[in-house]
């Protein structure tokens, strides 16, 4: 008999209304929004700006630290153990329209964020482009050859967006962004980001942009020049497959000491078993098509684009695709 406590556990989304959104969640993908601008959609968190809350089963009304107060390693797995130390959930899920381009900015490493940012950790991500119009861009890096003095100038002479790397975007893209990575999503972008529990943010250029004040919002030069990785020492995820068959495509898209995700792309039928063994728990995403989640205790319907969270200790499960669809899967890596 299954354990009423333990099972994929989905949750109310916390909105974010900043001044860069849209409304292409509910357009594209059904939600039922408030009125307004709605730029992010944080699917699965227990950062303090905005935990969410489980919507049904045992957890039903609780915040996600609560739940992972009262089952520890049982919920992020013993890979997890770091976390459990600092009382923090290690990942943070979200889902971002750019309707206008997001400022120019960097995020800091562990080390730099838990010296300067009252405790908070180092932000590595990733980007799952969800839709793009045609002729989207994002920024990803600098032009080769830019250092430290020729940022900082050009910051001074208002010449950075020439400095910067744009990329074109199309659905089904994955954006490795390591802390230190200078980055913009730009407008026309719908992506899922799977991140650090972080929200340190330096923000460096926003296109001559005023908040909702009527003025500029604040820049943070300094910092984002401590922080920056010039030398391109962070690197980029090599895809791996891991599996193609049985109407099954799988690949290791993203790999670093916070986070493995892959992508998996089933056709109609396609089932995938595997097991939560208390070593970690995973993160299931259906962000094209309908799966659904079943173990011991039911099934859980994963339609796009929506998240679960299965506990470490959740034993054996299964995906199975109830139409052609794409899935996420994020777990934490072996130290």
């Amino acid at each position: 008999m299954s354990d009423p406590m333990l099972y994929p556990l989905t949750f109310t989304p916390v909105l974010r209304d900043y001044l860069w959104g849209g409304r292409r969640l509910e357009t594209l993908f059904g939600r039922r929004l408030p009125p307004g601008i709605i730029a992010e959609s944080w699917e699965i968190s227990g950062h303090p700006s905005g935990s969410t809350v489980a919507e049904a089963g045992y957890w039903q009304g609780q915040p996600l630290p609560a739940i992972q107060e009262a089952l520890g390693e049982r919920l992020v797995g013993a890979r997890g153990g770091w976390a459990l130390a600092r009382r923090k959930f290690p990942l943070l899920i979200k889902l971002l329209d750019a309707r206008q381009d997001l400022s120019v900015q960097v995020h800091p490493d562990d080390a730099y964020a838990l010296a300067h940012e009252n405790g908070e950790l180092g932000k590595t991500e990733m980007w799952y482009v969800l839709h793009a119009d045609e002729g989207t861009e994002l920024i990803r890096g600098l032009q080769p050859g830019v250092d430290r003095q020729m940022f900082l100038r050009a910051v001074a002479e208002g010449t950075l967006p020439a400095l910067l790397r744009r990329e074109p975007v199309r659905a089904g893209q994955v954006f490795d962004v390591p802390a230190g990575t200078v980055h913009a999503l730009l407008a026309g972008a719908v992506v899922a980001e799977i991140q650090q529990n972080s929200d340190a943010t330096y923000r460096i250029y926003d296109w001559g942009r005023v908040g909702a004040d009527g003025r500029p919002r604040p820049l943070h030069i300094e910092k984002a020049l401590e922080v920056i990785d010039f030398a391109g020492r962070g690197g980029q995820s090599v895809p791996c497959l891991l599996q193609d068959g049985a109407g099954l495509r799988r690949v290791e898209v993203v790999r670093n000491r916070y986070f493995v995700v892959e992508t998996l792309h089933m056709d109609a039928g396609a089932r995938f078993p595997a097991a939560c063994d208390g070593a970690t728990l995973e993160v299931w995403g259906c962000v094209a098509g309908r799966a659904a989640v079943e173990w011991e205790g039911g099934t859980v319907p994963l339609p796009a684009v929506r998240f679960a969270l299965l506990p470490a200790a959740l034993g054996a499960f299964a995906v199975t695709a109830l139409e052609p669809c794409t899935c996420l899967r994020t777990y934490l890596p072996e130290a």
